[in-house]
């Protein structure tokens, strides 16, 4: 358990793992994907990150995020597609095709149902694919059980 708030992703240092980055520039979906993960019970450290571009400086170490060492890559990254500057399809990408990002687990976290936006996931290697639900209930539900098998069950490569 975290004594954060719970509605507050934390904020790293620069030697603390990050387990969750969170790419989304609505507030209030990123707020309420924050409390979701922290109604059950994840306390990992959360990196949010409000568009395209940012997510890429922020994962390739660049920018801001130059301080940052490429070893300290997060256990899963939750990607909206429709981000300002640089599309989330985009940022995926960029991620499969480097070497150093593209073992990282990638679950699209979208309003998109759009057939075309689904099958470009997969083709540029996306892990998971979820529609948010519209219900709150239906969201929350939805994101804590992505918190839990991403951040307690899934097994990464030692690299």
């Amino acid at each position: 358990m975290s004594d954060q708030p719970i509605d507050q992703p934390t904020e790293p240092s620069s030697e603390q793992p990050i387990s969750i980055v969170l790419v989304e520039d609505n507030p209030t979906d990123a707020e309420l994907t924050i409390r979701a993960l922290r109604r059950s019970r994840i306390a990992n450290q959360i990196q949010l990150l409000e568009d395209g571009a940012e997510a890429l400086d922020f994962l390739f170490c660049r920018g801001n995020y130059a301080h940052r060492s490429m070893t300290n890559q997060p256990k899963v990254i939750l990607l909206d597609l429709k981000l300002p500057r640089i599309s989330g399809l985009e940022v995926l990408r960029q991620l499969k095709a480097d070497p150093r990002t593209q073992r990282i687990p990638v679950v699209v976290l979208t309003s998109s149902a759009q057939d075309q936006d689904i099958i470009e996931s997969y083709q540029l290697g996306v892990n998971s694919y979820i529609v948010k639900p519209v219900d709150f209930e239906q969201f929350n539900q939805a994101v804590q059980q992505l918190g839990f098998y991403w951040i307690l069950f899934n097994q990464l490569p030692v690299l």
